[in-house]
């Protein structure tokens, strides 16, 4: 008979702070757990990567995705959109070399601090001419989409990048936009 693991009743699995199981002066931080009994303002979660038990209030533990959410493309879809959903999307997809995703209209980056095979002339033709749909997350897929949307506007909008801060982020704009304009 197959072990439960508590992903069947996507109801039952959340995050929980981890800083309430482990050590409150840790950062915060979320880990996956279940819900094994509920008493008013207080769950007893078993957390997933070692079993631990461990009773929590309920203000510490939020709602987690059902797992064909992982490293999702685009926040915007998750089911559960809170604070834990999000940083553990985000930190699945970098882990695993996605460092752009989307939020709705914004793309989130996360520095990798280190060169990624990533910014070549091949990926630039990748996204010449698609939608932002129909590729994966990426500076050169939004720059696609500013561009097309100022050639239908007839060259009536400015393209201005905004970066918090690093000059890779900047030569980026003007490596892909200059051949554009």
């Amino acid at each position: 008979m197959a072990q439960r693991t508590g992903l069947e009743d996507p109801e039952r699995y959340l995050f929980v702070d981890r800083a309430v199981i482990y050590n409150p002066a840790t950062q915060a931080d979320w880990t996956a757990a279940s819900i094994k009994e509920e008493r008013g303002d207080e769950v007893m979660v078993e957390v997933a990567e070692n079993g631990k038990k461990a009773m929590v209030s309920k203000d510490d533990v939020q709602k987690m995705n059902p797992p064909k959410f992982s490293k999702v493309e685009d926040m915007a879809e998750l089911t559960c959109l809170n604070e834990a959903s999000v940083l553990h999307n985000l930190k699945d997809r970098y882990y695993s070399g996605l460092i752009y995703t989307y939020s709705g209209l914004f793309c989130v980056v996360i520095n990798p601090y280190k060169n990624l095979p990533i910014y070549s002339e091949n990926i630039i033709e990748m996204y010449r001419g698609k939608k932002r749909h129909e590729m994966p997350p990426h500076i050169y897929a939004i720059s696609e989409s500013a561009y097309r949307c100022m050639l239908s506007l007839h060259g009536l909008t400015y393209i201005i990048p905004m970066f918090l801060k690093g000059r890779s982020s900047t030569l980026l704009s003007l490596i892909y936009l200059p051949g554009k304009i």
